[in-house]
């Protein structure tokens, strides 16, 4: 029998990183984006910015320019420079044209100047993540495998599968990134959350469980390991 487990409540939700020093600030933005569906974890400074951006996945990034340690432009240039390549969405109070071409040679997407519309934040991050989609090639064709997530369904050809919310939150990352190896950090993270202390095996032992439901006896695997690094669900 499966343990029960909690299962985190940011599973599935776009997670983001905001960086901004102004606490009253970010609180507004961390409460806002929250209630917009985002998952957000957040940063006041640059070289914790950085660290976190390094470390984690993130759909996208919120990052102010004027930063204690580190300012915004230095972080998203360093990020560029080591491969991360979520978008990023740069805030200021610098209103120079020139200063709006220097966060984009630094590698920004988008830039947008205090004080600015919640709403028209929350559009730009939509778009931003809507364009990522699309340079990844959009929804990848996952053959006979049909999930619906709204529902809670999930099909291989005309059998339907049942899964438990775990199991169904592991495949649906898998399935965002087909043809993509998902490390075992990031389906821990993003599934379990940040504060799971447990074994980092359970990620493996919920592989299993998808496995067993979902691959036909005799047939190629749909879930293949990818040693030492992490998961990829085949694309058809």
């Amino acid at each position: 029998m499966q343990p029960p487990q909690a299962i985190s409540p940011d599973a599935g939700r776009p997670r983001l990183l905001v960086v901004e020093d102004d606490a009253n600030l970010l609180r507004a933005l961390r409460r806002g984006l929250e209630l917009e569906g985002y998952a957000v974890d957040v940063a006041e400074t640059g070289p914790t910015a950085l660290a976190a951006a390094t470390a984690a996945p993130y759909d996208a990034v919120v990052l102010d320019v004027m930063l204690p340690g580190i300012d915004g432009f230095e972080v998203c240039g360093t990020l560029r420079r080591r491969g991360r390549r979520m978008p990023v969405l740069m805030l200021t109070a610098l209103t120079d044209v020139s200063d709006r071409i220097r966060g984009l040679d630094h590698g920004a997407d988008d830039y947008l100047v205090k004080p600015f519309d919640f709403g028209e934040l929350v559009a730009r991050l939509r778009a931003l993540t809507r364009r990522e989609l699309a340079a990844g090639g959009g929804a990848p064709d996952l053959g006979d495998l049909r999930i619906d997530a709204a529902a809670r369904v999930v099909t291989r050809g005309d059998r339907r599968i049942g899964l438990t919310a775990r199991e169904l939150a592991v495949l649906e990352l898998l399935a965002a990134r087909a043809g993509r190896v998902v490390t075992r950090a990031e389906l821990l993270d993003r599934i379990w959350g940040t504060e799971y202390d447990g074994s980092p095996n359970v990620v493996d032992v919920y592989v299993g469980y998808l496995r067993r439901k979902l691959e036909r006896p005799g047939g190629p695997p749909l879930i293949r390991t990818v040693r030492g690094v992490g998961f990829m669900l085949e694309p058809a």
